[in-house]
């Protein structure tokens, strides 16, 4: 784990498609990289991290440099990526989750590659087995986190579902993100879905609204302003004990903190969690498919698949790969996370995200 480009940021280094953690990339190449060239262009959002001689061995082996583009959140990440399509900035995108893959498919965004080794990544994760546009990279649980120090000085019990965040006296603790511009925020809103169902989950918001449930554009903005429990919030003076993020934040706030502490100062309300599952995929009309594919290899080799967890804060999603103990201490993967079919997701998402504007931001 390279820690220098971390220390600034702190325990802000957390969450899937929301880590601001450098990427390690080569100079820019000319526009013609094309079918033999030596370069390698991944587009991705702003989380896309490794460390130095993980990439480094990927390129010494395969004889590419990579080269990385960072294109913001994972929502807007996908988008300029189908504005693109037919003239795209690099050969593969990596950070499409579950929650926006129909989007992406529907589009054409990609072509069919079966990444070697693909038989190591379990079955569970992989979304379009038929047709293998995507390969899974790894996973992550959205659920609510909340700051200890908070509860224990108010002797409040913390919240640990759905149900608990209306009742009064939670009122005016929780904040979170715009389910129309981030990845998290829309899948705290398809995990109420999945609770409450397609005719329940409007009612659900409206009590939230009632209860003084505040919304911010991004988890960035949530998270290290907003929530009272992060490093970042503290300094800011966040006054919210309830954000949604990950069930890895808390060992992120372990492992970023100097001292560390021996507990994690945040804890996750367990039944408030969404599955999210992320991929990488073959730009359709990608120039140098053949460094395309051999990066997507490496995107489930057991070496990167192990790299991930201290630098995206994410669960590997090949079988055997180990994760670092104090990823499994501070943050173990919910138990029974609320999960949905993605054709469920794409049939409803949109109309589910207008619903919710209007109910929530008006």
């Amino acid at each position: 784990m390279h820690t220098t480009h971390t220390r600034t940021f702190v325990a802000a280094a957390v969450g899937l498609g929301l880590v601001t953690l450098s990427a390690c990339s080569s100079s820019p190449s000319s526009s013609d990289d094309g079918a033999g060239s030596k370069t390698v262009t991944l587009v991705s959002h702003d989380s896309w991290a490794v460390s130095k001689n993980v990439l480094k061995d990927f390129e010494k082996r395969s004889g590419y440099q990579v080269r990385v583009l960072k294109d913001g959140d994972a929502g807007q990440a996908v988008n300029k990526a189908i504005l693109t399509k037919d003239n795209p900035q690099g050969d593969v995108f990596f950070g499409v989750d579950n929650t926006l893959l129909s989007r992406a498919l529907d589009n054409g965004l990609f072509q069919p590659y079966a990444a070697k080794g693909l038989g190591t990544v379990g079955t569970a994760y992989q979304l379009d087995a038929a047709r293998h546009r995507v390969t899974p990279i790894d996973y992550g649980d959205i659920c609510v986190n909340y700051d200890k120090a908070y509860f224990s000085k108010h002797k409040l019990t913390p919240p640990t579902s759905y149900a608990d965040l209306v009742k009064p006296q939670y009122k005016n603790l929780l904040v979170t993100e715009n389910a129309s511009t981030s990845s998290p925020g829309l899948g705290f809103l398809l995990g109420s879905a999945a609770e409450y169902g397609n005719g329940g989950w409007p009612d659900y918001w409206k009590k939230l609204k009632a209860n003084g449930v505040k919304v911010v554009d991004g988890w960035e903005q949530a998270y290290n302003e907003e929530f009272s429990g992060s490093a970042g919030g503290r300094k800011a003076g966040g006054d919210r004990p309830l954000v949604v993020s990950y069930a890895s934040s808390p060992p992120a706030e372990v492992i970023y903190a100097d001292p560390k502490p021996s507990t994690a100062p945040t804890g996750v309300a367990t039944g408030t969690c969404f599955r999210q599952i992320e991929f990488a995929g073959l730009l359709s009309n990608a120039r140098n498919t053949e460094g395309g594919k051999a990066l997507i290899d490496f995107l489930v080799s057991k070496e990167f698949q192990e790299d991930m967890p201290l630098n995206m804060f994410v669960y590997p999603v090949v079988k055997g790969a180990t994760v670092p103990a104090e990823f499994t201490e501070y943050g173990p993967a919910a138990k029974d996370p609320e999960t949905m079919a993605p054709d469920s997701i794409a049939a409803n998402r949109d109309q589910w995200v207008k619903t919710w504007t209007s109910l929530v931001l008006r």
